[in-house]
């Protein structure tokens, strides 16, 4: 993957975890509180600026009532 292309993505997911979070009615505090990641650690996924771990984003797939396919890009 080319880094153009793998910068693109981390944006895309970042997006959508921001898109998941906000059309549930959940705060990054409030997802905080449920214990599968702090505030600051979904700040940074939310901003690109962490890595996304798989079980991590599994739980909050579940947490926003999203398949887990919603985070993962469309291939072209």
């Amino acid at each position: 993957m080319e880094k153009r292309e793998y910068i693109r993505n981390r944006r895309l997911l970042s997006a959508k975890l921001i898109e998941a979070r906000e059309s549930t009615g959940l705060t990054q505090k409030q997802v905080a509180e449920t214990g599968i990641i702090t505030q600051s650690e979904l700040s940074k996924l939310e901003n690109s600026s962490r890595r996304v771990d798989f079980l991590c984003l599994l739980e909050l797939a579940e947490l926003y009532k999203q398949p887990i396919t919603y985070f993962v890009p469309e291939k072209k």
